[in-house]
């Protein structure tokens, strides 16, 4: 199991397990697609021993609506990250370019300005069709694309962790500072 700060926000479950806590941002257009993203990321979260009770589902209309509450959420401080999850195709105009690029660019800021990491499974694709083909296609692909959320949303506090004191140094991030531990 994962270690969790003293300021960690988690769930305390009966049996003393603490464990940290996950939102979910779930856009529903195209809901049968993104449910298999959520389903895959809480799969693969009950495998690492994190059970579903630790993470809050919030739907929302489309993904437009994502990185407002990405960032309420953040701002909250109530859980450990944010994973996003929706599917923007391209319905034949350019709209669905202007709304990926809003989404993934205010997912960026959100983390960038809260210190939360925000987790995107928002996918773009160029080329969709309601057909048999690209729905069996891409209900795998999401599937597999909420593993990887769930994976990386537990590999990021061991990568913190080890950073450590160096992420907050102020010479860490100067090439041209003399260290004094570099001798």
């Amino acid at each position: 199991m994962n270690q969790i700060s003293q300021t960690t926000p988690t769930t305390i479950h009966q049996d003393g397990e603490v464990t940290p806590r996950f939102a979910v941002l779930r856009a529903r257009w195209h809901a049968e697609l993104v449910d298999r993203a959520v389903d895959g990321f809480a799969a693969r979260m009950a495998e690492r021993g994190i059970p579903a009770d630790a993470i809050d589902v919030i739907d929302l209309p489309g993904a437009f609506e994502i990185p407002l509450e990405a960032k309420r959420i953040a701002e909250a401080g109530r859980h450990v990250a944010v994973i996003a999850v929706g599917f923007v195709v391209d319905g034949g105009i350019y709209r669905h370019d202007f709304v990926a690029r809003a989404v993934i660019e205010g997912l960026m800021r959100v983390q960038l300005d809260t210190g939360m990491p925000v987790f995107s499974v928002v996918l773009t694709p160029h080329h969709f069709h309601e057909h048999d083909v690209h729905q069996a296609f891409f209900t795998g692909h999401m599937t597999t694309k909420g593993h990887e959320a769930a994976e990386a949303c537990l590999a990021t506090p061991a990568v913190r962790d080890r950073l450590g004191e160096h992420a907050t140094r102020p010479d860490a991030t100067r090439p041209d500072a003399t260290r004094a531990d570099a001798a």
